[in-house]
């Protein structure tokens, strides 16, 4: 688990571009805490960010561009800096290629097949958590196949879950609707999407969202 702390010591915010078929890229910026439990909840954290971000080769406006930081992760540290949320990285146990076609075709099969592709870290407990931001890319107009690793193994009963994309074109595509199908228990609230290119200067979107949410005073 990376606390905001973390997350606002660590990030860079270099690389701005677009995602796979319309989505966001994924390493972490900064390590995860090694101290302590990693799946324990902050006390005094009410929201939780689960966030997969690919880095590496993107489509950027057509062409291609080389992201040292994923534009879901760039998004996420804008929103950090912002609330005081905790941040869980979704790692898969078997890295994405860097390669931009090798993870468009990648993608291809995991969808075709309806895979669960691993992940390599514990689980957050969702215990201390009453709101759950989902954020990553849209691949194929969907989330990522790692995304419903993720919201299939928890239980979301009580919970707001917030749909958060980065995109080429394709704005939050089926998110909303894979969240309601795999996030058991959770309550949908009001997704925000953002243009991958656009992803370093987005902060007056996610301020705005925040606030529409009630995640801002």
């Amino acid at each position: 688990m990376v606390t905001r702390r973390d997350l606002l010591t660590g990030a860079v915010l270099g690389g701005v571009g677009m995602g796979l078929a319309g989505c966001a890229p994924v390493t972490p910026v900064v390590p995860a805490r090694t101290s302590g439990n990693p799946t324990q909840a902050d006390p005094g954290s009410r929201t939780l960010v689960a966030v997969f971000s690919r880095a590496g080769e993107n489509h950027f406006y057509g062409g291609r561009t080389w992201l040292e930081v994923g534009n879901t992760e760039v998004v996420v540290s804008l929103l950090a800096e912002l609330v005081d949320v905790d941040v869980y990285r979704i790692v898969p146990a078997e890295p994405y290629p860097t390669d931009y076609e090798e993870t468009v075709a990648q993608n291809t099969r995991e969808q075709d097949a309806d895979a669960r592709p691993r992940i390599a870290d514990p689980l957050p407990d969702l215990a201390g958590y009453d709101r759950v931001v989902l954020a990553s890319g849209v691949w194929s107009v969907r989330p990522p196949m790692i995304m419903r690793t993720f919201t299939e193994a928890l239980d979301f009963t009580g919970r707001t879950v917030y749909p958060l994309t980065t995109h080429a074109g394709s704005g939050l595509g089926r998110a909303v609707e894979v969240y309601r199908q795999t996030c058991r228990g959770a309550t949908l609230g009001e997704g925000l999407a953002v243009r991958g290119e656009e992803a370093g200067a987005a902060e007056p979107e996610v301020r705005a969202w925040l606030q529409r949410v009630g995640l801002l005073g």
